[in-house]
């Protein structure tokens, strides 16, 4: 027994170590959810990064370790560049960063102009953007979507795309600009008969002793490649190898995503498979969310021809590498509780600097409009079909054009669902939730301060407001935004955004941003990765997770469960489910399978028929924090298990007065904060009791006294941020302190 024992930690241990729980072992694309066009890939030792054009956004770099799992690190490109731009289908054409010579680069096109910015690290800081000067040997511009070449040599290229006829290959110096060097291939795609269409977002990569070329023909799909065995604009060196995708897969027809191009450079990993990302618009009535990120492996068959899986809906192998624990790329609650805003949100167009702070008020992001004609967005990329974002907000409007909010928009700017504060046209205030000429508003009495929520079921989204993030009053009617969900142009290409709005002559505070709440019911057809299960059919809107067998498993990211600005905790999980069988077990699992924590077993039992649902409900263990949840179904047979339509977690019932006091925020100030070693506190009653905890909350500080209404405090604390709490029998108030060394 104790041997059995002993294999079994083993094996555990090798699954943390390789990242390979069941959780890793495949995925289903889209991988990056959101949009994220022309995107490229580099791999430097056992990480790697990707980028590509951001438009009318702040371009982002995101980081990997698994190619499946991947982080916001930075923004290489600040929005309040001077040449950024303000207008839909602007900003940053493609993107490529690599590491050269000790440096970290980012090359992109501007206004068909290409620049680029470096860095001593990939996090930043970035350098301000400098123009690549165009070659005189180069008989044409060095256009956009360019990539970047390293040979094993150490020579470094820009791979060019200027217009439908012009493409070439342009070597670049030790200062990131063109020696001279220049591989014309204007014979790859000639006018007037432009066999492939625009020949464009080139990239190259090196294996088995060829050089390869691959390029998109258009928006409309398709990649082509070809090889060489040397760097040549000689033709006759050049051999076409055909279609880059596997278009004979025999499940093409049925893909969620169709005509995939614009794929990265191919890129080799230490399991020694090959992989590329690249972006393709959903079908129909998703399209609208743009061009998602996603992963294929790349084969090269017996004549060298590299053949990319085509992304067809199962679940794919993953690369055999770890995680490093990095979770599932979603928008991630935020407490604004650091002093630099998180890379994952974006500037919507060129925006100034000093239009948004985490300094003005610690704990707090302050949003001021760009002017009093213009508003202020921050955005992150919106890329699932459920979801519930929640803020608390601090916004004293005084006129009905003073707005601030949640807003979700189309990706031309043109049509907005926004729930926001403000006042009506009798100087009353409102909540206001709004799209194209519906609009609802709901008397606020709660003041300048409230709690906002806004929740998506597919195309459907409800705006909720509260006064203490507990008690929700809903405002209007749900609003269907398929017009929003199914859009797309050529014009500019961006897809749908969500995030924090202010517009009007007054600035707002947001104290946190939460993207999916524990406590709304979540939507089992959505889960971001999946094993074995499917989608059924849809009725009114609203399909189940189906073909649910043993061992399968379905994850839904980015649960935030509570933190220090959000403070609630789970009781328990309800299912809502069906089957005719003697049922199954849903295990609850936080960040992955085996290998993470099991918090909940709720077993699911036979409900008389398929469509009949019942709720089946579980305790769960003590959770806080933001989570990937993975329910792993476990059961006996082949057959199917149940049947799954909603998951939702019940909150802990809050604490009465008598045991631990009533949390009164906004009665605490503290002077001065951001503060060194020493504080003033001023209390809205008396206290007796001061503590201070750190952000994983632990005490670091604790005076008892007589009671008052203010004391001075001296402080020999670390850097960074802190909870400060005052509390008397009856009464407790909390806030953020920021250190500062």
């Amino acid at each position: 027994m104790q041997k059995i024992s002993f294999i079994l930690f083993i094996l555990a241990l090798v699954l943390n170590v390789n990242g390979q729980s069941p959780s890793f072992k495949t995925y289903m694309n889209p991988v990056i959810p959101g949009d994220h066009p022309d995107c490229t890939i580099t791999k430097v030792g056992k990480d790697y990064y990707t980028t590509g054009s951001s438009f009318n956004v702040t371009p982002v770099i995101y980081h990997s370790t698994n190619l499946v799992h991947w982080e916001a690190i930075a923004q290489p490109v600040s929005a309040s560049w001077s040449g950024f731009g303000d207008n839909p289908g602007g900003g940053c054409w493609g993107g490529h960063v690599v590491y050269y010579n000790g440096k970290w680069w980012n090359y992109f096109s501007r206004a068909n102009t290409m620049h680029f910015v470096k860095a001593d690290k990939p996090e930043g800081p970035w350098s301000a953007p400098t123009r690549v000067n165009n070659p005189s040997t180069l008989p044409y511009g060095l256009g956009y979507d360019n990539s970047i070449f390293i040979d094993d040599n150490n020579k470094w290229y820009l791979v060019v795309k200027n217009g439908q006829p012009n493409g070439g290959i342009v070597e670049l110096g030790s200062n990131g600009q063109p020696t001279g060097v220049v591989y014309d291939l204007k014979w790859l795609n000639p006018s007037p008969a432009l066999p492939y269409s625009w020949a464009e977002g080139p990239v190259m990569w090196k294996y088995n002793g060829y050089y390869y070329y691959s390029f998109a023909r258009d928006l409309s799909g398709g990649q082509k490649s070809m090889r060489s065995k040397t760097l040549t604009a000689d033709q006759s060196a050049w051999q076409m190898m055909g279609d880059f995708f596997n278009e004979s897969d025999p499940l093409k027809s049925g893909s969620l995503f169709s005509a995939p191009n614009h794929a990265s450079p191919a890129v080799l990993v230490d399991d020694s498979t090959s992989w590329v990302i690249h972006p393709v618009y959903a079908k129909g009535e998703w399209r609208g969310q743009g061009r998602q990120g996603l992963l294929n492996q790349v084969r090269y068959n017996s004549s060298g021809r590299p053949i990319a899986d085509y992304p067809v809906n199962k679940s794919f192998t993953a690369p055999k590498l770890p995680s490093s624990g990095i979770p599932w790329m979603v928008p991630k609650s935020d407490e604004f509780s650091t002093t630099k805003l998180h890379p994952e949100w974006s500037s919507l167009g060129y925006t100034a600097s000093g239009k948004n702070s985490l300094a003005q008020r610690p704990g707090w992001l302050w949003l001021s409009p760009k002017s009093t004609t213009k508003g202020n967005t921050v955005t992150k990329y919106d890329g699932e079909h459920n979801y519930s974002l929640i803020t608390r907000l601090d916004f004293a409007a005084k006129s009905n054009n003073d707005q601030a909010g949640l807003r979700l928009l189309r990706g031309d700017e043109t049509k907005f669902v926004k729930l926001v504060s403000s006042l009506n046209t009798e100087g009353k205030k409102v909540v206001v939730f709004s799209f194209e000429s519906t609009s609802y508003a709901a008397e606020n009495t709660l003041g300048d301060t409230l709690w906002l929520k806004m929740v998506r079921i597919n195309h459907k989204i409800t705006g909720f407001f509260s006064g203490n993030g507990d008690d929700w009053t809903q405002v209007g009617q749900a609003l269907d935004v398929s017009v929003i969900d199914s859009y797309s142009d050529f014009t500019s290409f961006t897809g749908t955004l969500q995030g924090l709005y202010v517009q009007g002559a007054t600035s707002a505070y947001f104290d946190l941003y939460i993207y999916r709440d524990a406590y709304t019911p979540i939507l089992a057809e959505c889960p971001a990765n999946q094993f074995g299960t499917t989608k059924s059919l849809p009725s009114q809107g609203i399909s189940v997770l189906d073909n649910i067998h043993n061992n399968d498993w379905a994850l839904y990211a980015g649960v935030e469960f509570g933190n220090n600005d959000y403070k609630v905790e789970p009781d328990s999980v309800e299912f809502t489910a069906s089957g005719i069988t003697s049922g199954g077990m849903i295990e609850v699992w936080l960040d992955s399978i085996d290998t993470g924590t099991k918090v909940a077993e709720c077993a699911i039992g036979n409900t008389g028929s398929w469509s009949t649902f019942k709720k089946f409900k579980a305790p769960v263990t003590t959770v806080s924090g933001n989570h990937d949840v993975y329910l792993k179904f476990v059961g006996s047979g082949t057959a199917k298990l149940f049947q799954l339509k909603w998951m939702n977690f019940s909150k802990k019932s809050a604490p009465t007065s008598a045991s631990k006091g009533i949390e009164k925020p906004g009665k605490l100030s503290i002077y001065p904060n951001p503060a060194k070693d020493r504080i003033s506190i001023y209390s809205g009653f008396p206290f007796s009791t001061v503590e201070i905890f750190s952000m994983n909350g632990k005490m670091v500080f604790q005076e008892r006294n007589e009671a008052t209404q203010s004391s001075v405090l001296k402080l020999n604390l670390d850097g960074g941020m802190y909870v400060l709490k005052v509390s008397s029998e009856k009464d407790v108030a909390s806030s953020k302190l920021l250190i500062e060394l």
